[in-house]
């Protein structure tokens, strides 16, 4: 059985016991987070799709960490002006591990 869940403006395809790196939730780490936007749900029965969320489903899960993400580098060239920008970006994420899938 698997699921698919919007967070964050992405997709993520999750099943029980999966652990994955979403945009920063503001939940205290040991928590637990239910995601109801369900776009898709897949199990023995077969596969529902939602119209644009299935109503009544929703993942749990269990936030493990807060931290921030690898560094990027933004780096801005014109040539032949002798414009150039460095700028770094560290992204703030959540890590949670879900814990049950519940349907309608």
């Amino acid at each position: 059985m698997y699921a698919v869940v919007n967070t964050g403006g992405k997709h993520y395809r999750v099943a029980v016991g999966d652990t994955l790196e979403v945009e920063k939730l503001p939940v205290e780490t040991g928590e637990t987070v239910e995601l109801d936007q369900v776009l898709l749900l897949s199990s023995e029965d077969g596969v529902t799709i939602g119209r644009p969320t299935i109503e009544g489903a929703k993942v749990v899960a269990r936030v493990t960490e807060q931290f921030r993400g690898k560094k990027l580098i933004v780096f801005k060239f014109k040539p032949k002006k002798r414009y150039r920008r460095k700028q770094g970006h560290r992204q703030s994420l959540t890590r949670i591990k879900i814990e049950d899938i519940l349907t309608a």
